[in-house]
C-alpha cells in the first residue's frame, strides 16, 4: 500500500514527530508508513485522515494486486 502521508505533511509543514504525537504513535511508525513498510490499522488510518481533514482514501492508495494475494 502506498500513502500520501509525506506529501500531506510537507504541504502543511508538519514534521514526522508532530504527526506522530498528534495520532499517538512513534516517529518510527510514521517513517514506516511513509516508506510503505507498514500498513496502518483502520483506527490509525482514520486518525491520520482526520488529522489532515481528508478521507482515508485520500491518504492511502490501495494496490489491487496486493489485495489479491
Amino acid at each position: 500500500m502506498h500513502t500520501k502521508i509525506q506529501e500531506l505533511r510537507k504541504e502543511r509543514r508538519i514534521t514526522q514527530n508532530e504527526l506522530a504525537d498528534a495520532v499517538n504513535v512513534s516517529r518510527q511508525t510514521i517513517i514506516s508508513l511513509e516508506n510503505g513498510r507498514y500498513n496502518a490499522s483502520l483506527v490509525l488510518a482514520h486518525k491520520i485522515a482526520q488529522f489532515f481533514g481528508v478521507t482515508i482514501e485520500d491518504v492511502f492508495i490501495f494496490d489491487e494486486e496486493e489485495e489479491n494475494l
